[in-house]
């Protein structure tokens, strides 16, 4: 039996002062007004895409009155990093869109910063990787392409549209080595772009495409193209008949985040305002026409839990790149 304890004048007032204090807290933590979106490439990008999209939904919906974009390309990002830096100061309403480079670009020393320089805020979206031959191809499964890799790793070349090293390379090196090669042997193929990428795979060129889904999906919608596997942990609502390589027996999984990084130094009240108002977008129908018109899948990671996410991938990264070479 537990005893009832009185409920006194006192502890009245108090569990209204603890509340009014709570309500104010919660409303403080959604009250941005303006955001402007940094974005470390040019117009047309991933990136641009992302914080146009983002910014987009945050205004039609109500939930911030301005938003202001600035490209900054240069240095494969690096350039804008260092600014946001180097101008924390006076960056206190600046995010900054990035993605999974900025693991791969750090660890190569592409530029000398990493996350730990910024603040992460939230990852917000995710394109997972999959893997796409051409219709008429004789591979139906990725279990054949796999059966003929082990026969001859050489015979099966993959067309990216990034260098050596990068994502696309990558993300086809870990799906073989999940399926028991040796990821140096992996037959990558780079091309300029993810045009011409496609075009060395519907020439012949090469057997196979690495590429994100949602690329993937347009590709396929277009009739040039068979998307034979993806790399979610389940299957894509978008791709329902795509399996993983999880399901076929293949322990990897990979997805490309996209989300936003704060100036070095704001404060947690500052972070929170952030978090916050991007965790309200995901329920407005604003953004669900903005998800489902670029056809991006919701990893909503916030604060330490995104912290945790970089560190992880950090990690996994580096040691695939050291399997390849990259590092030492």
């Amino acid at each position: 039996m537990f005893a009832k304890k009185a409920f006194s004048k006192s502890n009245l007032m108090a569990a209204l002062l603890t509340t009014c204090l709570t309500a104010g807290m919660s409303m403080q933590a959604a009250a941005v007004d303006n955001i402007h979106f940094l974005i470390p490439g040019g117009a047309g990008g991933g990136w641009d895409g992302t914080a146009r999209g983002t910014g987009e939904a945050l205004t039609k919906s109500g939930l911030i009155k301005e938003v202001s974009y600035e490209n900054m390309s240069g240095g494969g990002g690096g350039k804008a990093i260092a600014h946001l830096i180097e101008t924390a100061s006076q960056q206190d309403e600046t995010l900054m869109v990035n993605s999974t480079p900025i693991v791969i670009r750090s660890l190569s020393k592409v530029f000398p910063q990493s996350f730990r320089d910024l603040t992460p805020v939230a990852a917000t979206i995710g394109d997972f990787g999959a893997f796409v031959v051409k219709k008429d191809s004789k591979y139906n499964s990725f279990k054949e392409v796999v059966a003929d890799y082990q026969a001859d790793p050489r015979a099966i070349k993959i067309a990216g549209g990034s260098a050596r090293g990068s994502m696309d390379h990558l993300v086809a090196a870990m799906a073989f080595k999940a399926a028991g090669g040796d990821a140096r042997q992996v037959r990558y193929v780079s091309y300029d772009g993810g045009g011409k990428a496609m075009a060395g795979l519907l020439s012949g060129e090469v057997q196979l495409l690495s590429t994100g889904l949602s690329e993937a999906l347009t590709l396929a919608e277009a009739g040039e193209v068979r998307v034979l596997v993806m790399t979610g942990d389940e299957r894509n609502d978008a791709a329902a008949d795509v399996p993983t390589l999880k399901e076929l027996g293949y322990d990897a999984v990979f997805v490309n985040w996209r989300g936003f990084f704060a100036a070095p130094g704001i404060s947690d009240a500052k972070k929170g305002e952030y978090v916050a108002v991007l965790q309200k977008m995901y329920d407005t129908q604003e953004w669900e026409e903005v998800r489902a018109r670029n056809g991006w899948s919701e990893i909503f990671k916030p604060d330490a839990e995104f912290v945790s996410f970089l560190q992880e991938q950090e990690t996994e990264v580096g040691n695939l790149m050291r399997d390849l070479g990259f590092l030492k």
